[in-house]
Parts: structure tokens; sequence; C-alpha cells
């Protein structure tokens, strides 16, 4: 089974940014930013994509799967 790995949390503090920030600025829930930090919801291709997009980095730098 592939489980979600995930950079965000680090990439978030990294920059200083709150949960509820990016979650605004995403246009979703803290809570979903929770899960997504915590590996317990695969975000949509768009979410990764506009996460991706505020932080100035790669999909593939906040998110991938391993085994």
């Amino acid at each position: 089974m592939h489980m979600l790995r995930t950079n965000l949390r680090g990439v978030r503090q990294a920059r200083g940014m709150t949960q509820s920030a990016l979650a605004g600025l995403v246009g979703v829930r803290r809570e979903t930013i929770i899960r997504l930090e915590n590996g317990k919801y695969n975000p949509s291709l768009k979410l990764a994509m506009d996460i991706a997009k505020v932080f100035g980095t790669s999909v593939e730098e906040l998110f991938g799967f391993e085994d």
C-alpha cells in the first residue's frame, strides 16, 4: 500500500505561516490542512497545485508516495 508522505508542515513552518493562514489562501478549512500535514488526507490535484503555488515550489516537493 502506498502511503502519502508530505513535507507540508516543514515548508509551512519554515515560511512562518499558520495552518489557518494557509487554509485561507487555498480556500479550505484549517482541519483540512491538519489532515494533510498528518498524512490522513490525499489532496486533489488542484489543491496540491494551489498549495505549491503559495510556497513557490513543486507539488513533488510537498507531496509524494512511499511503499
